[in-house]
């Protein structure tokens, strides 16, 4: 068989057999009771040649409706934004890809310094004090960021807004079980939180309020209002944001939040049918000792030269239990660096522009599509790339005809929102052509 995996020729095995003391393969397993053993051959398929499976598995993924030859309107959290080729390039340098966690300053001033200018990013998008070196995802970071607003405040009751995304609130409820939080949901008008519920629910008793602009919806929220509302019950606020959407949008720092969490994906980073992706999260300098995982800083040898350490670590491995934050451990290190690769590489004009073309792009598509019969907005508040559409069809059934055109169509939002039954949650980035947006116009019409 050319090109095995297994390269050893009989000859060899039989050397090696010899140098251990044994006759055949199976004599190595002479210490497993003989009930215990399998005594059958694996369930599996002949071995194949490498030219051979390269081509089975070519087969197995053209099954796959890919974003390279497909348009796709579907967004809810994954997105298809442009990536510039010089992202993959830099994180196919071996010195990357293979590295872990930078315990070794010494050795690791690189990675150190790249995490620390993903860190001084993020802090400048967010308009926060100080960031973190990357979390699991955008759900994960809420919940972090709740469990860190409890300790905190040294309150335990959460209110958290019906227009975050429901992964994200099926993660915070899963963080909260063994914790004693109080998890209240506040409604919706119109796309956007309800104000006067949150007036009549957040008390003295409330550690966060917990918010996504634009939200699950595509919805803006109305920030400064909610804020103020928190803040003059001593609650926290924990924003959860598009980054690409803060390139039009002001920070949510600048606006008073405490914290502000993410999902990076849309910095750089493929769909790849869900990850891995990167969580961002920032906070004040007044919260920074309570925030979790790790954090690079700056500092400076003995001789005086710049040098990048990690400076604080909240996790019990490192300090005292009774102290530590959370055991956040694995290191998304790899995807933070494509996001810093990713805004260094379109900066401040470029940023601004891909927000600037998603929102144009956006609106056109959702005034086009409105335009077709059996087609209409459920709301009527500010949305920056998403907007919710009702149709007079399946949306399950709509999205089956779709991909015969090769067009991935929105999110079925009665999947997730039973009062929204038959409504679809459409995406469109700045990769989105008017073509592209004409097509799918089109087929809808055709269908209704």
């Amino acid at each position: 068989m050319p090109w095995s995996y297994l390269p050893h020729t009989p000859e060899d095995r039989k050397a090696m057999l010899a140098a251990v003391g044994v006759n055949e393969v199976q004599d190595l397993f002479a210490d497993i009771p003989a009930d215990l053993r399998l005594n059958r051959p694996l369930n599996l398929p002949q071995a194949m040649s490498e030219p051979e499976l390269a081509a089975h598995l070519a087969t197995m993924a053209a099954r796959n409706a890919n974003i390279a030859e497909y348009t796709c309107f579907l967004g809810a959290g994954a997105y298809d934004h442009y990536i510039p080729s010089v992202v993959d390039h830099v994180l196919r340098r071996s010195e990357f890809y293979t590295a872990y966690t930078q315990y070794q300053p010494e050795i690791a001033q690189g990675y150190l310094q790249a995490l620390w200018e993903y860190q001084s990013l993020i802090c400048e998008i967010t308009g926060m004090a100080v960031a973190n070196a990357s979390m699991y995802d955008g759900g994960t970071g809420l919940a972090e960021a709740a469990m860190m607003a409890a300790g905190a405040t040294g309150r335990t009751e959460l209110l958290v807004a019906k227009t975050i995304h429901p992964h994200y609130r099926d993660i915070l409820n899963t963080y909260a079980i063994d914790r004693g939080y109080t998890i209240s949901e506040l409604g919706y008008l119109d796309g956007q939180i309800d104000l006067q519920e949150l007036q009549a629910k957040v008390s003295k008793k409330v550690a966060a309020v917990l918010l996504q602009t634009p939200n699950f919806f595509g919805c803006v929220e109305e920030c400064k209002a909610i804020i103020a509302m928190t803040h003059a019950q001593g609650a926290l606020i924990i924003a959860a944001v598009d980054p690409i959407s803060l390139g039009i949008l002001e920070a949510p720092g600048k606006l008073g939040a405490d914290i502000v969490v993410g999902e990076g994906q849309s910095l750089g980073i493929p769909m790849s049918f869900g990850g891995p992706y990167l969580g961002f999260f920032a906070t004040t300098e007044k919260l920074m000792r309570k925030m979790p995982g790790r954090i690079v800083g700056q500092t400076t040898d003995k001789e005086g030269k710049r040098g990048f350490v990690l400076t604080l670590q909240a996790r019990e491995q490192h300090i005292r239990r009774g102290k530590a934050t959370s055991n956040i451990c694995s290191n998304e290190a790899l995807c933070a660096l494509a996001a810093a690769v990713y805004l260094n590489t379109v900066g401040k004009e470029g940023f601004k522009q891909v927000a600037v073309l998603s929102l144009q792009k956006a609106h056109y598509a959702c005034n086009q599509l409105t335009a077709v019969p059996g087609c209409q907005a459920v709301f009527k508040a500010p949305f920056f790339k998403e907007f919710v559409v009702r149709l007079n069809k399946p949306v399950d059934e709509i999205n089956k005809q779709l991909l015969q055109d090769k067009i991935i169509g929105g999110l079925d939002l009665g999947n997730y929102y039973p009062e929204h039954a038959g409504c679809m949650l459409i995406a469109v980035t700045e990769k989105r052509s008017r073509e592209e947006i004409d097509r799918l116009c089109a087929r809808l019409g055709a269908m209704a």
